[in-house]
Order: C-alpha cells, then sequence, then structure tokens
C-alpha cells in the first residue's frame, strides 16, 4: 500500500533506535509521508554550515521521534552537536521558555567566561534559503549586563549569537525591578528580525504571571527583601555571598553539610569566576565536590542568600495560578515491545524533570519499584515473551506502562492509576504501602510467576519467596554493615540456603518503614557473592582452599578470622582452628558434601550484580537505578520531586537526576566505606547509606524464565 502523504508541515527530531534509512539520533527531520506500519519517511536536515538544506529522504519508525513545530525545529538545527539537542529537549521547562523568549529577555549564557546574564535583542536567521524546503537557523544576539544591572557594551558593536543550547537559564520579565530601564540596542548595519513569543511547546510546571502597572519600584524591592529571607536553599541553588569586605560574589551551591571540624550547615559553591584564596572542591584535607581550581567557595548556608540577579519577586498584587492539567507528549501504542533502555541513551531519555513514573496519592511505593525493576534491568525482560493475545488485562496494562517508560522516558499519573485500579485492593489507590507487599502482588497476580527465590533449612522442605528478609540481631553485627554481611549472618543464623542460582534476588533491610532501622548507616554491596550460601553445593575451606566439610556460625565475627566473612573449613583446619581456646566451646556443622567431587577441584564463585536501591525517608520511596555496566552509570529517581499547584488541582512532577559520582563512591574499598562519615557525605551518598530500605541484585547471565501461565 502506498505511503500517505503529509498535508500539514510537520517536523520531529529522532529520540533513540535504529532506522531502517537515513536518520539517526538527535537529527531533524520533516515529514513528507506516513506508511501503514507507523513509519514516517521525510526530509533530513542535517547539522553544520548547509543545516538548513534538506537531504535525501529516510525512514523511521514514528515511537523513535519527538514531534516539533517549525520554530523549533529551526531553534534546535543552529544546536550543531546531536547530543546537546537532546539534553536540551530533556528540559521541557528550559526549551519551553527558550521557544518564548521576547526581546529584551533577561538570560543566562555559557561563555567562555563562566555563566554570564545577558539580554535578548534579537532572533537572528542563518543561513540562505534557496528553495522551498530549506529552513533557516535560528539564533540569539545577547547583549551582556553588568552586576550593576548596566549593559556592558558602551559602543555599537555586532553582538555575541548564541544557540538554544547555550542559554542555561531564562529570567521571566516580572522578576527585573519596575523601576530599572535598559536602553536600547544601538547596533546598526544588520538585517535582524525582532524575537517574538511564540507559544510552541507545552510550559510543564510553569506559572503565569501578571503585573499591575501600578507598581513601583520600591514596593519590589521591599517584597524582594521580605521574600528572600525565607527561600529554601539546596544543592543547584543559585546563590550571592557577601564578604567581608563587601565584594559580592555569585555562584551555584554543590554541597550541603556538616564539614569536618564544624557544627552548623555548610555550603559548598562554585563560583562563576576564579578567586585568589579558593580551593577545586576540597575543603581541608576532605574532598566535597569537584570543580576548577580557585572556585570552591565554603561557608556557612546561612551567609548565602539567593542570587539577587535573577530572584523573581513576589507581590501581594501579582496573581499566580497554576496549571491545572499536566501537558502530556503524545504517545501511540507499537505492538513491538521496547527493549530496556541501552546505557547509550539512557541520559538522553531519562534525565530531567517529568522524567521517570509521575507520582500520584502515596504511589511513590510502587513508582520506585517499578522504574527499578523495568527501566534499564535485563532481569525481567523474558516476561514480554508470552503472547499479548492469552495475557490478562492487568499484565497488559503494565506492558503499556514499561513501554512507555522505555520509549517516551516519561508515564503520567493516570496511566499508573488504571494499574492500581487493577491490583484488585482499594487500599492500593489510596493507602502508603512497603515494595514488598507491592512485589508479592505483582508477580503473583500480574506476572503470574513463581517465586523467585526457592529457600531451605535443615529442618524443613523447601520454601518460596520473591523477596529476602534480613532477621539477626543487632549485637551480631557492626556499626555499620555491608550488604553482604547481613545476608550471609542472616542465612547463617536462620540456617537457611539458597536451592539454586536465583536470577533476582531483592534483599529487604532490618527496618520497618521509617519508623525503626537496626542501623543507622549500610554499605552497599556492588556484587554479592552467594557461593557459600548454596545448599548442597561445592564450598572451598575458608583456610587452605580445598574441599570443606564443616562451616561454623560462631566463627563468623571472629575478628582473627576476618570478621563478617562465611567460615567453612576441611576437616584438617576444622580441626586446627577449633583446637585454640576461645574457640573449643564453638559447634561446626557438617556440610551436604556432593560425592563426586575431589577435595582438590577449584569451587566456581557465584555472584550477583547491584542493579537498583530502593529508599525511604519520612514515608517517601525513592530509587538509585544503575542502567549500564560502566560503573559510573547510576541514576537517581524521585517520583514527587516537586509539585506544580495546590494538593485539589495541582500534579506532581518526577525528576531524575544523573549521579556518576555514585560510582567513585561506591568503587572505594569496605574498609575505607566503614570509616566515612555519612554526615559529611555528599546528599546522594548521605541517602544511599542511611535510608537504604531493599537492595536489587541481578544474574545477567541467567534472565527470569518464562512466566508460569496458570494463575497462583
Amino acid at each position: 500500500m502506498e505511503p500517505k502523504p503529509v498535508v500539514k508541515e510537520k517536523f520531529f527530531i529522532v529520540l533513540r533506535g535504529k532506522s531502517r534509512k537515513g536518520f539517526c539520533r538527535g537529527c531533524i527531520g520533516r515529514v513528507e509521508a506516513e506508511t501503514q506500519r507507523g513509519e514516517l519517511m521525510g526530509l533530513l536536515y542535517c547539522g553544520g554550515s548547509n543545516a538548513g538544506s534538506p537531504k535525501s529522504g529516510g525512514i523511521v519508525r514514528r515511537e523513535d521521534t519527538y514531534p516539533l513545530t517549525r520554530h523549533q525545529a529551526q531553534l534546535l538545527l543552529f544546536v550543531s552537536s546531536a547530543g546537546k539537542r537532546l539534553e536540551l529537549l530533556c528540559n521541557p521547562q528550559l526549551f519551553s521558555a527558550i521557544c518564548e523568549l521576547s526581546q529584551d529577555d533577561l538570560v543566562v549564557v555559557k561563555h567562555k567566561k563562566g555563566h554570564l546574564p545577558g539580554m535578548v535583542k534579537n532572533l537572528m536567521q542563518i543561513g540562505r534559503k534557496e528553495n522551498k524546503d530549506d529552513l533557516h537557523m535560528l539564533g540569539f544576539e545577547v547583549e551582556f549586563v553588568d552586576s550593576d544591572h548596566s549593559l556592558s557594551s558602551k559602543k555599537p558593536a555586532p553582538l555575541p549569537l548564541y544557540s538554544a543550547a547555550d542559554i542555561i537559564q531564562v529570567v521571566p520579565s516580572y522578576s527585573v525591578p519596575l523601576g530599572l530601564h535598559w536602553r536600547d540596542s544601538q547596533c546598526g548595519g544588520l538585517n535582524r528580525k525582532a524575537v517574538t513569543r511564540i507559544n510552541s511547546m507545552p510550559n510543564i510546571g510553569s506559572r503565569a504571571y501578571q503585573v499591575r502597572e501600578n507598581h513601583t519600584e520600591q514596593s519590589v524591592i521591599q517584597s524582594h527583601n521580605l521574600s528572600t529571607s525565607h527561600v529554601l536553599l539546596e544543592v543547584g541553588s543559585m546563590v550571592e555571598v557577601v564578604s567581608n569586605s563587601g565584594i559580592t560574589v555569585y555562584g551555584v551551591i554543590r554541597w550541603l553539610g556538616v564539614p569536618s571540624g564544624k557544627t552548623d550547615e555548610w555550603a559548598g559553591i562554585e563560583l562563576d569566576y576564579d578567586v585568589n584564596g579558593c580551593s577545586d572542591g576540597k575543603y581541608g584535607s576532605q574532598r566535597y565536590f569537584t570543580c576548577k581550581g580557585n572556585r570552591a567557595l565554603f561557608v556557612p548556608v546561612t551567609k548565602c542568600s539567593p542570587d539577587s540577579r535573577f530572584v523573581c519577586s513576589s507581590t501581594g498584587r501579582e496573581t499566580s495560578e497554576p496549571t491545572e492539567t499536566l501537558p502530556v507528549p503524545p504517545f501511540e501504542e507499537s505492538e513491538e515491545n521496547a527493549p530496556p533502555i541501552p546505557e547509550s541513551e539512557a541520559l538522553s531519555l531519562l534525565v530531567g524533570r517529568m522524567k521517570g513514573i509521575q507520582g500520584h496519592i502515596n504511589s511513590c511505593y510502587l513508582d520506585a519499584t517499578l522504574f527499578s525493576l523495568f527501566s534499564s534491568s535485563v532481569t525481567l525482560d523474558n516476561i514480554w515473551q508470552k503472547p499479548a493475545d492469552t495475557e490478562q488485562p492487568i499484565t497488559c496494562t503494565l506492558r503499556k506502562i514499561v513501554n512507555r517508560l522505555r520509549r517516551q522516558g516519561f508515564v503520567p499519573a493516570e496511566s499508573v492509576m488504571n494499574f492500581r485500579k487493577q491490583l484488585g485492593c482499594d487500599t492500593f489507590q489510596t493507602d502508603e504501602k512497603d515494595p514488598e507487599e507491592f512485589i508479592t502482588v505483582l508477580f503473583q497476580k500480574v506476572l503470574c510467576m513463581e517465586p523467585l527465590l526457592k529457600l531451605r533449612s535443615r529442618r524443613e522442605m523447601s520454601q518460596g519467596a520473591y523477596t529476602f528478609q534480613i532477621f539477626l540481631e543487632k549485637e551480631q553485627m557492626g556499626q555499620m554493615p555491608t550488604v553482604q554481611q547481613l545476608l550471609d549472618t542472616s542465612c547463617l543464623s536462620g540456617d537457611l540456603k539458597f536451592e539454586e542460582m536465583p536470577s533476582c534476588l531483592m534483599v529487604q533491610m532490618p527496618r520497618f518503614g521509617n519508623k525503626y532501622k537496626m542501623f543507622s548507616h549500610i554499605i552497599p554491596s556492588t556484587e554479592l557473592d552467594i557461593t557459600d550460601l548454596l545448599y548442597n553445593s561445592p564450598r572451598e575451606c575458608f583456610v587452605c582452599g580445598h574441599l570443606a566439610a564443616y562451616e561454623c556460625l560462631q566463627c563468623l565475627p571472629d575478628r582473627k578470622l576476618q570478621p563478617g566473612r562465611i567460615k567453612q573449613y576441611c576437616s584438617t583446619c576444622n580441626t586446627q582452628v577449633h583446637s585454640h581456646h576461645t574457640r573449643q566451646s564453638h559447634s561446626p556443622k557438617a556440610l551436604e558434601v556432593p560425592a563426586d567431587v575431589a577435595p582438590d577441584t577449584p569451587v566456581p564463585r557465584h555472584k550477583m550484580q547491584l542493579f537498583a536501591v530502593l529508599c525511604i525517608q519520612t514515608s517517601h520511596y525513592v530509587s538509585f537505578v544503575k542502567y549500564g555496566p560502566d560503573p559510573h552509570s547510576w541514576l537517581f529517581f524521585d517520583s514527587m520531586a516537586d509539585r506544580c499547584g495546590d494538593d485539589k488541582s495541582g500534579y506532581n512532577i518526577p525528576e531524575i537526576r544523573a549521579c556518576p559520582e555514585l560510582g567513585d563512591f561506591l568503587s572505594q574499598p569496605e574498609e575505607e566505606l566503614a570509616r566515612a562519615n555519612p554526615s559529611q557525605a555528599p546528599e546522594l551518598m548521605r541517602r544511599l547509606l542511611c535510608d537504604s530500605y531493599m537492595f536489587l541484585y541481578q544474574n545477567p547471565a541467567t534472565p527470569l524464565s518464562n512466566p508460569n501461565h496458570q494463575e497462583p
């Protein structure tokens, strides 16, 4: 069947996937026709000096693209790097504001001297339009502003030209004091087009402000002084600090906490420019963040104020109305199941606000669990092999959520609420719950899977479970145990073994919600070695390495024998170790040694890899997710990071942040992590150490088997 021609002009950018012909990630195209299979045929606009001239056509799947207006396409064409185009789309609020810029709007741009404030003067058309299919690229002429709010240009001169990707902040017009007047640009001789405001993209989370003309400069300044006194500062806030000599410096908060030797909260600030005497992120001998030399300033947080150059004033005469409905990007369901998000595409697809799964009415436990299990992990991928026409409606609903998350990077609350309504219990729609309860329902009812774990004790038959709950006495462990130590001790104390190597192991820490936790800090183990926890499996002697015949629970905390490690011995070493007077009261237990294994046979190690961590703080669940094999490939997800509007008419704003520093932190030896002071660690590291609730491990070599098709 012939492709259907497109009458209305449509543009798009390729987000992900491999095209059949012509297009690649970050390319911009114009739709010429649509096929019956949902593919787009169109013209390709390349980067470089001839970006506005289309090349030969190509074919790309609709679900791998994002629609653009003509104005958006022209702005993105002037961004030469495909990666920077996608990064800009990951921040829909900023891109929306850039699309709506008007003449004399205040912006902050990237400059070789740092981040500088300036004023938009003109929207420039770049390139020649030699035929009807050509597109002008669009860039902004920006006139810089000094810190005293005067224009830096003293004589007419060509203004620098910036692309949309060079703008890192747009300051709304209502934030500029009304008594301040900017002089008009006197640059002549160039064919310029004034910037016009175009509502070309949903401004997610924005507010509409209307300032009355009878406001005076004095009232605005008074309101500013009152409003900034109670502003909550956090990592990422733009602030200013006045030195003892009266000089004001500006920067961005990169760290908040209590540094060594201090008792109150301090801020680590990355300054906009070099200042003699500042560091590169170190305070004393401790590093708290990393930046260029002479740019890191550490001061008490009480010395910081919101950057007055960009603070939005708020007075009683302004009206603010939240957006009542969430602008959700269009999504068309495909019959093909989306694979886990690859490492190379995760940052461009996921990082930013309005990313991940949107929270709604106590859903954070469910949002964090679904994102951890399905965004990037291959562990559960085989469940989608089941034919769609034989699955339950609730499984089909979950499939749509996962596909939307993997293709678009965002799932609205309505989709998740539909799933919650099908879980069979009204409390799943309204109440706070814990992840383990949802996980049991998810695997039993939705996925119809057998228990992930098969546990065996000496006295009982095998029993199944979906998660593993740590049970032990606090006296058995040190103050800051590792997950490996907790699992080993719990299994030995309960006389439990795994019948087989699990494909997915979810280890629940010894805590109950936000009310009680046995350990204030727990060190994540990036690998779990469960070789010594497998039932009827050969194990090597802790001392000599030969085939073990005994294990001893009382030897576990022995400081002379490497505390925290499971101790199993061959017959000879068992006799020698327990001949010591401090161990003569121990009761080693005989192991089930396979009859066909020779005493000197090397024992292979069975290890599982950490791929996600669920954390809780004040009844709110978040998650850390590893999205690829690189040690630095970590994301932090919060389904309710912010909110637009009130409780009745507003909505939650989910956010995903890249946290590569987590890889450096976890790569340290466990002994060094045990000596660390969590109160001095950066925010995300502190949350990982103090708030961990459940650790998720996978065996990449053995994804989960096909689900049981029978109802439980």
